[in-house]
């Protein structure tokens, strides 16, 4: 009985064509909510993991610092035999060039231990026989207008004492490349140095702290504030970053509920095609009720009638929400700014969590706007509706 309402209320009828008009919108609207659905989830998470790909490459998995215990060999050696680390020393400090002067936050590091856990600096360090050698980010070097192997000043905040006055300590550094992360706070303020050099100018052999790389970053700082918590503290990139990321966790989600409400208006379509088709069949649907067919028969066919128009429009959403993202992956008819996000292409990544929720949430809705459609169609009265027909 379900099988043969299914299709005999399915096929299009000459003399009710605005019910198949109203199928055909609840199908493509349900297709279309689900494939844009796809599409935006797709590059949302695609920029979003560009954007937090970029913060982790400056940020780093973990860094410790100090709390009651100064940081020592001991440790660094520890430490060195599980992870890649780098240990750093932080500083500000003024960079003068000529009769340019710009703010910049000095990072004193071990050249060869740096590149192992920061990609950008890897690729941007060039091997060289400059004495005192600094690597600046390519907006400060741009504000300075300093070239490679230019001599640059740097005024730190520390001063000398001597016997007729206090005057800052200044040193002169070679410029030995610059580097470009993508983000400006990084770009216009950040130089490294040699740590040695660091400490002979500072005159203080003080680590700031040790900058730890590992895959699983959130599993292994546990760990470490398990054994090191009473002398250390340690900081992961996600909690230098809270509010970014909150920021972009709540934008996900209002975006996906927003975008869900597409599905919501095309299931009102499912629901308005099945009254159509209940009002204007209720003489057939009373005459099968009173040949003995059952109310829950006749109530599961016509809840099966909007299932089968809504994942039918899943299922085609699907599809057409792949080869959407295809077609944006395959060809470049959407071009980015290169110096902002690293990358002309436009970035997709589908996680497997957001497409389950995208099918979840449209089949909770089809199967929602299918039950009262079918419940009324149930409860016609036999005996009024053959009476009046």
């Amino acid at each position: 009985m379900i099988r043969y309402l299914l299709f005999k209320y399915l096929r299009f009828d000459k003399s009710m064509p605005f019910i198949m008009i109203t199928k055909l919108l609840a199908f493509i609207g349900v297709a279309l909510g689900v494939c844009v659905l796809i599409i935006t989830m797709a590059v949302m998470n695609g920029m979003n993991k560009s954007f937090i790909d970029k913060l982790l490459t400056m940020n780093y998995p973990i860094t410790l610092y100090p709390k009651t215990t100064l940081i020592d060999e001991e440790l660094i050696n520890e430490l060195s035999k599980d992870y890649k680390i780098s240990p750093f020393i932080q500083t500000q400090a003024a960079i003068k060039y000529g009769n340019e002067m710009r703010g910049a936050i000095i990072f004193g590091i071990d050249f060869e231990k740096e590149k192992e856990v920061n990609k950008i600096f890897k690729d941007y360090y060039l091997n060289s026989n400059l004495k005192f050698p600094a690597i600046l980010g390519n907006l400060l070097a741009s504000r300075l207008e300093v070239n490679k192997e230019d001599k640059i000043h740097i005024i730190f905040t520390n001063l000398n004492a001597n016997a007729f006055s206090i005057t800052p300590n200044i040193k002169s550094f070679y410029v030995n490349n610059t580097f470009h992360s993508g983000l400006n706070a990084y770009d216009s303020s950040y130089v490294y140095v040699d740590i040695k050099d660091l400490q002979k100018v500072l005159k203080n052999n003080e680590i700031t702290g040790i900058h730890i790389d590992t895959a699983n970053p959130k599993e292994e700082i546990k760990k470490l504030n398990e054994k090191y918590k009473n002398n250390y503290f340690l900081v992961g990139w996600w909690e230098q970053n809270g509010n970014i990321l909150s920021a972009i966790d709540l934008e996900k989600k209002a975006l996906f509920f927003i975008l869900m409400m597409i599905v919501i208006i095309a299931s009102l379509n499912i629901i308005t095609s099945l009254f159509m088709i209940v009002l204007n069949r209720r003489n057939e649907i009373a005459l099968l009720l009173a040949l003995g067919t059952s109310k829950s028969e006749i109530q599961k066919s016509f809840f099966t009638i909007g299932c089968f128009i809504g994942f039918i429009g899943i299922i085609f959403g699907c599809l057409l929400g792949f080869f959407g993202l295809w077609f944006l992956d395959t060809f470049d008819i959407i071009s980015l700014p290169a110096d902002v996000y690293g990358s002309s292409k436009l970035p997709i990544n589908l996680s497997i969590s957001d497409f389950c929720f995208i099918i979840l949430g449209a089949s909770l809705i089809v199967v929602l706007s299918s039950l009262y459609p079918a419940y009324k169609a149930s409860k016609i009265d036999v005996l009024k509706t053959l009476r009046n027909e």
